[in-house]
């Protein structure tokens, strides 16, 4: 391998925001998530639903499906 082109690899910790913690390596020293395995509804099988600016919203309202 070349000297010099790689970047630092360091022992990193992912935190989610359900207070879900991994340790693991990586090129960036401390990440942060919204979404983990723990908590994702593919993995956990649980129907969540995540909304981003009110586009849940915005598609109910538009379609007619509003409660």
């Amino acid at each position: 391998m070349k000297e010099g082109i790689h970047p630092k690899y360091y022992k990193t910790t992912i935190r989610c925001a359900c207070g879900n913690v991994i340790e693991t390596g990586s090129t960036r020293e401390n990440i942060t998530v919204e979404i983990c395995s723990k908590c994702h509804p593919f993995y956990t099988g649980k129907q969540k639903l995540v909304d981003t600016s009110g586009r849940v919203d915005k598609f109910n309202r538009k379609y007619g499906l509003a409660k």
